[in-house]
């Protein structure tokens, strides 16, 4: 058996997200640099904005004032 073929593991490893301090995990390194986690994350703060999903044909049927012959 090979030994000494695991990295280090880091119990106490801090992350940084735009040079600050924002958790501590697990990890084979350190310190890790991040851009993007839950505390600033639109999805997550509840400052995602809402997509307009209004399809195409709709959009082309309520430009010209057509009615649409939908059986539905």
């Amino acid at each position: 058996m090979t030994k000494d073929i695991h990295p280090k593991w880091y119990n106490e490893a801090k992350v940084y997200c735009d040079g600050r301090h924002v958790m501590t995990v697990g990890s084979t390194k350190p310190e890790l640099h991040v851009d993007i986690w839950s505390g600033n994350h639109p999805f997550f703060t509840g400052s995602q904005r809402i997509i307009d999903t209004e399809g195409r044909v709709e959009k082309f049927m309520r430009k010209y004032n057509l009615k649409s012959n939908n059986n539905k």
